[in-house]
Formats: C-alpha cells, structure tokens, sequence
C-alpha cells in the first residue's frame, strides 16, 4: 500500500517541472502527507491545473464518507473489477503530484519496523496515478476524493513492502489522463523501474502523522 509521502518541493518548482497550470494557495511543501487530508491532484490534462482533493476515495453510492478511510489505495489488478474503482479507473482518472513516499521494513523479533523513504533517483517530481470521485453528502457541499493505485513491489521496494504506488515521471504522466482503452491504461500500472530509484531509511518521527517536519525524511546515520 500506499500510507504516506512527500511533495517537499516548491510549488514552482513542480509547476516548472511538469509544465503544470495554476496552483492553489493552499498548496505548500509537505513532509509526512497522511489519509484523509487535503493533497494536490490534476484532473485536467489540457489545463494542468492544480486542484486539492481529499486522500481516500469516497464512492458515490456511499451512504457515510468514513468509507474513505479504508480506500486511500486501489489494486491496479482488480481496479476494473471492485465496484467502488472500476467507474472511475473509465471516466475519472487523476495525477496526484509527489516527490517521494514512505514504506515500513519489518524486523526481526518486537524490534519497530524501520521506515524507508523512497524517490525517484535524481529527486524529481513525479506523479502517482489516481482515480477520484464526487459524493454528495445528505447536508452540505459535493465533497471530491481520490485513491493511489497500487501494484507489486519492483526489487527496490520489496525489500520493505509487497506492494508500491504506481509512479509515473513527467515523460509518460500525462498519458494516464488521455482517453484511451482500458487495456493501454492497464498496461501504465507496472512497478517503476527499480534502477531509477533510491531508498534511504530514516527516523521514527514519519509514524506519528502529526510530525511533518524535514526531521521525517532525514536519513538515518549510516
């Protein structure tokens, strides 16, 4: 799964770095992204623009938004199958904009998992491909969701976790918004090249999501 990550970046600098459009206010550099918050999406691959969505797909069938919680990740081999997903994967696919992710290395005996922060080799922003919703509570204002897709882990990351968030870089990203046939958008959501990558494990401050500090994404000494 997907449970945490990062846009540390300067919002320009993504802006600069994936070409994208406006960015809102509200959007600033972010050490430890948790569930349920507020994280920048782009739905619109002609605009590029930067909208904020709630991190936990809420479905639009759904009778309580609290469903979110327990759908921050969709499967990419059965997102076209779970009712909750494969609406979305058709007609409603998002980028969600990072530059890094969080995965816990078990260990042996009670010792606490160690986590891992994982990144594209030269730190570049990246995406992670997602699919959002509308919901319409009883009372109140549509609320809009999204979901990371996962998939298997490439070498790298299999060393902390049996699974990872599908990554897109800048030079396919914008594919995933293109309407295209469900078997070319299936094809997108394969683990990411493992020798592109980097991990470095860092401290326990990561766990607790009230930290989000650069303290979560230092290394630990070597």
């Amino acid at each position: 799964m997907c449970g945490r990550f990062t846009i540390t970046i300067e919002a320009s600098y993504f802006q600069q770095e994936l070409n994208l459009g406006s960015i809102p206010k509200e959007w600033k550099p972010r050490y430890n992204v948790a569930p349920s918050q507020d994280i920048p999406i782009v739905l619109n691959k002609e605009t590029r623009d930067v909208e904020m969505l709630r991190w936990g797909l809420i479905p639009f069938w759904a009778k309580d938004e609290k469903i979110g919680y327990r759908m921050i990740n969709a499967r990419s081999e059965t997102i076209q199958e779970k009712p909750s997903f494969r609406n979305a994967f058709k007609q409603r696919r998002c980028l969600v904009l990072a530059d890094g992710f969080y995965e816990w290395q078990k260990q042996d005996g009670k010792a606490p998992k160690v986590p891992f922060y994982f990144q594209l080799a030269d730190g570049a922003p990246f995406a992670f491909a997602g699919i959002w919703e509308t919901w319409k509570p009883p009372e109140g204002d549509p609320l809009r969701s999204c979901s990371i897709i996962t998939t298997e882990p490439n070498s790298l990351v299999a060393m902390a976790h049996n699974r990872m968030p599908v990554m897109l870089d800048k030079q396919i990203m914008w594919g995933w918004l293109e309407d295209k046939p469900p078997h070319a958008l299936q094809s997108m959501l394969a683990p990411y090249p493992a020798e592109k990558m980097r991990a470095l494990p860092v401290g326990l401050a990561v766990n607790n999501p009230k930290n989000d500090s650069a303290e979560c994404v230092r290394p630990l000494p070597s």
